[in-house]
């Protein structure tokens, strides 16, 4: 069964949004900066979700760098760039700033009240204009093992820990929020190179993978989110993941490029994904109208999966007298890059 998880209007619950949690095919939201002003109307936001629909998963992009959602009252975290370049030279303090970092956004996140931050990207860092530096490294092998190390510390915290975007995003040029992406290289290529870091962290127990909105033509005709090759055959076959199988937001022009939004939803459903991002409010209601004859729906087992431990975090954020030396320690790890 294929659920949604969509965008919010803004940084209180509108009616709109309200109506919008309680249809049957949305499993949560997913909040950006737009829907953040500081910790006590995040709070008061995360409240008003659960009292709206008690099931719904609470997610949120909190990577580090320029893509963290969250700022004011959160750890400023570096981009994962950071922790592949101190690998280069020290690899057990890079494998000790992955965990740190690891720890502390995932900690901040379920203290907050949210269940899952869609991290970590396990792309390749080889000049795409969306990843730049959200990505540990250009070497697979360093991006494999940190990879690895960031989901299996975020998960013992107690969130799912997400890899995105598979098979691989960083080695093409093209941004997919503003253009169609085309992999041309040859499947062995990208097996030996891109898919590793994906491979890598299956192994380690990640509980969820996020598709690209890439195209590779060698391997198959559709991108790799409307692909049942890739998802059931690679993925879910050869690779052996149980996990959850998310989407990349139907919204970017590389999503867009299959048709309109009901025809996205259906291609994205039938190549297996679990949970099918609509980020742009714009675009909810028109996802809501297709959803029923599309039989899409949100189940118990979708939201276990994906839940966080929130109380556990809670109580251990409060606790904690050293989290702002956790933040310092991996500051100071990060500083000694040089050889």
């Amino acid at each position: 069964m294929t659920a949604l998880m969509i965008g919010l209007t803004g940084s209180t619950l509108a009616e709109v949004d309200v109506e919008a949690l309680r249809h049957p095919a949305v499993a949560g939201a997913i909040l950006f900066a737009r829907n953040f002003v500081d910790a006590a109307q995040l709070a008061a936001l995360c409240a008003a979700i659960r009292a709206a629909a008690p099931g719904a998963l609470i997610a949120v992009d909190q990577e580090g760098g320029r893509v963290q959602r969250l700022r004011g009252g959160f750890t400023e975290l570096p981009p994962l760039q950071r922790i592949g370049s101190l690998h280069a030279h020290h690899p057990a303090a890079a494998r000790r700033a992955a965990r740190l970092h690891a720890e502390i956004m995932a900690t901040e996140v379920l203290a907050a009240g949210l269940d899952l931050s869609f991290a970590p990207v396990a792309d390749l860092a080889r000049g795409n204009l969306a990843i730049g530096d959200r990505a540990f490294d250009a070497a697979p092998e360093a991006c494999a093992e940190l990879a690895a190390v960031y989901a299996d510390t975020m998960q013992r915290v107690g969130m799912a820990a997400t890899l995105k975007h598979f098979p691989g995003h960083g080695s093409v040029v093209a941004d997919t929020h503003h253009d169609r992406a085309i992999d041309t290289r040859s499947a062995a290529t990208i097996f030996d190179a891109d898919l590793l870091p994906f491979a890598t962290g299956v192994l380690a127990g990640a509980r969820a993978v996020m598709m690209a909105h890439v195209e590779y033509p060698a391997v198959a005709d559709e991108a790799a989110g409307y692909s049942r090759w890739w998802i059931e055959g690679l993925l879910r076959g050869a690779l052996g993941f149980r996990g959850v199988v998310i989407s990349d937001d139907i919204g970017m022009v590389a999503g867009a490029a299959l048709g309109d939004v009901a025809a996205r939803l259906a291609a994205h459903r039938d190549a297996g994904c679990d949970l099918i991002l609509v980020c742009d409010p714009g675009l909810v209601a028109t996802a809501l109208d297709a959803a029923p004859a599309l039989k899409l729906r949100a189940t118990p087992r979708l939201a276990r999966q994906l839940r966080g431990r929130l109380p556990a975090a809670q109580r251990r954020a409060r606790e904690s007298s050293t989290w702002g030396q956790r933040a310092a320690r991996l500051a100071a790890l990060l500083e000694s890059q040089d050889p």
